[in-house]
């Protein structure tokens, strides 16, 4: 399993790469988008729809799914993939995020994280070794550190701290590691401060990983800010290796960092902005329940040849989104989906064809429109 990444074509304007990841579920065509299915379940879809879609992998969530059902009955159920008839790789977050969320909740300490369930208040104490068993247990193909997502604004002075304490539980994240048949991440913090992102990244490299994520970016930094740490971060992480960054986030944010090398991303946006009635498509963004869609006959995206625009009218989806109807949540996630995989499907193209470069031109071109959401 070390040897678990292959690249096999690269881009000659940036840094550009198509892929193959191979793990123990089945090989991931990269870059990849993986769908958010905290508790086991993209939403609103079923796993068969989700391959249908484009879907190759997805990410479930530990902290999640150890406090329900508990990942101990996920264990007796023969793992995740078997609990939710997935057949395809998943990758499980260890919760250092989720951890993160329950600022008011929770007490780190360097043995691990001391915190109160969203749920009911009970507590409940994560180290590393917890979360590796938790892992595990749950059966994921690819697998996370324990890490502390710091927030934005904090001081250098709380990061550089934090930064290391997430170096020695990288450590003992490995040294606790016993199946054979996971990939184990780890996780370059550092906030936005580049000097602590090379720093953490050379030191988790000590440590040998067969692949690296870049976490704690989208936590409310300015995107300019988000983007000079990627490009100052992801080119120090092993060639050879898959990179995965974190949490985010829109089309353009994908297309952006593909440039710069990153190979695997998640992003919660295209289902949770699909349950609020947001739409993408390829000429901006447009909001569903908009009275002006009330008597449009057009499909969502001209341009889209997914199942939703092929048989459903604006106006049909409008009237499903105002009345609260439970398709609307379907059609509207079937959609939006379809156009993340289309994307990454056409910078997969446009890597090994040469024209990336082209590609991305265009496709920035369009975020202005992007931006602005129809009224």
């Amino acid at each position: 399993m070390e040897m678990c990444f292959r690249i096999e074509c690269r881009d000659r304007g940036s840094s550009a790469r198509v892929g193959k990841l191979v793990t123990a579920h089945g090989e991931i065509t990269t870059p990849a988008f993986m769908p958010v299915g905290t508790l086991g379940s993209v939403k609103s879809l079923t796993p068969e729809e989700v391959v249908e879609l484009g879907g190759e992998i997805i990410l479930a969530n530990a902290y999640h799914l150890y406090l329900r059902p508990g990942d101990e009955l996920v264990k007796d159920f023969g793992g995740l993939h078997r609990f939710m008839n997935w057949s395809g790789p998943i990758l499980t977050d260890s919760g250092g995020y989720q951890v993160m969320s329950l600022a008011s909740k929770r007490k780190i300490t360097e043995e691990g994280v001391l915190f109160q369930s969203h749920i009911d208040g009970s507590r409940h104490f994560f180290s590393p070794e917890s979360t590796i068993k938790i892992q595990e247990n749950i059966g994921a193909d690819i697998i996370m550190c324990l890490d502390e997502c710091t927030p934005y604004p904090v001081t250098k002075e709380y990061v550089e701290e934090s930064t290391w304490r997430t170096v020695r539980w990288a450590k003992r994240c490995k040294e606790s590691k016993t199946r054979d048949d996971q990939l184990l991440f780890g996780i370059v913090q550092g906030g936005v401060f580049v000097d602590l992102r090379k720093a953490c990244a050379e030191a988790l490299q000590e440590i040998n990983f067969p692949g690296y994520a870049v976490g704690s970016l989208s936590v409310g930094e300015p995107k300019e800010e988000t983007f000079r740490v990627i490009a100052e971060t992801v080119p120090g992480l092993p060639e050879e290796k898959p990179r995965y960054l974190m949490g985010m986030g829109t089309p353009q944010d994908l297309v952006e960092a593909i440039a710069h090398g990153v190979d695997l991303f998640d992003c919660v946006l295209p289902t949770r902005n699909a349950r609020n009635g947001m739409l993408y498509t390829s000429s901006g963004n447009i909001q569903i329940k908009n009275q002006r869609y009330t008597k449009d006959e057009n499909p969502v995206d001209p341009r889209c040849s997914c199942y939703v625009c092929r048989n459903y009218t604006r106006a049909y989806l409008r009237h499903l989104y105002v009345n609260r109807e439970l398709l609307s949540y379907r059609l509207n996630t079937m959609h939006n989906l379809y156009f993340y995989f289309s994307v990454i499907k056409k910078a997969r193209a446009a890597i090994a064809n040469g024209t990336f470069e082209k590609f991305k031109k265009d496709f920035q071109s369009s975020e202005e429109s992007e931006k602005k959401v129809a009224n």
